[in-house]
């Protein structure tokens, strides 16, 4: 089948209307969610925007899509070869780096996930899924060659979620105790060395002697 290509005034205007799907999403969730305050925000009609995206759930399932293979991007990368400090480093910094960049992105995730994940379907979780075991093959590799101490990787890999996506999920929140009026770049590379330096000290090991039979 032959797929036409897009002409230059129909990438532009998916791009507005993905762009305004994710600020009303990340905003409101699926359900309180309207066609009409999207139609707004791209500044166009609700029938030039049905005539790109026939009903709000092709729409929310498009930028869905869109939105976790950004945020899980960075893990796809993610090498058991590699150094445990590099490799987790480049992680939590590639992390708050889109927490920084892409905070609505990070808000519809978790407005999804507060709905029930209804949209994310086994593709979806397929691909959530194969991150998860790439990075858990990590952790476990490194552990056995007494790099690391032994830890669950699952629950490592949703600290490192939980941490990294609070900048952007409850942004607010982090202004008010950093004492700001907004966040800067310096901010989240400040975060970065941080959350850096309190995993690093909790598995990184110091004595290979005791590489899986130090507590944490």
């Amino acid at each position: 089948m032959t797929v036409k290509k897009k002409s230059r005034i129909q990438a532009r205007n998916e791009e507005i209307i993905l762009k305004a799907a994710r600020t009303v999403f990340s905003s409101h969730g699926y359900k309180a969610a309207t066609m009409e305050k999207i139609a707004e925000l791209s500044d166009m009609s609700q029938p030039n925007l049905h005539h790109y995206f026939k009903t709000k759930a092709d729409l929310y399932s498009h930028v869905l899509n869109q939105t976790i293979d950004t945020w899980i991007d960075p893990l796809s990368t993610f090498n058991k070869d590699g150094d445990p400090r590099e490799e987790i480093g480049r992680y939590i910094a590639a992390k708050l780096e889109l927490s920084r960049q892409s905070p609505e992105a990070s808000r519809m995730f978790t407005h999804e996930i507060l709905d029930g994940a209804t949209f994310l379907d086994p593709s979806l979780k397929g691909k959530i899924e194969s991150v998860v075991t790439r990075f858990s093959e990590a952790i476990t590799a490194w552990t056995l060659a007494g790099k690391i101490r032994e830890v669950d990787p699952r629950h490592l890999l949703l600290m490192l979620w939980a941490t990294t996506q609070h900048y952007a999920d409850f942004a607010t929140q982090v202004k008010m105790v950093m004492g700001v009026s907004r966040l800067t770049k310096a901010d989240f590379e400040a975060a970065s060395k941080s959350i850096c330096d309190i995993v690093f000290a909790g598995i990184l090991v110091t004595d290979i002697g005791s590489s899986r039979t130090t507590p944490l």
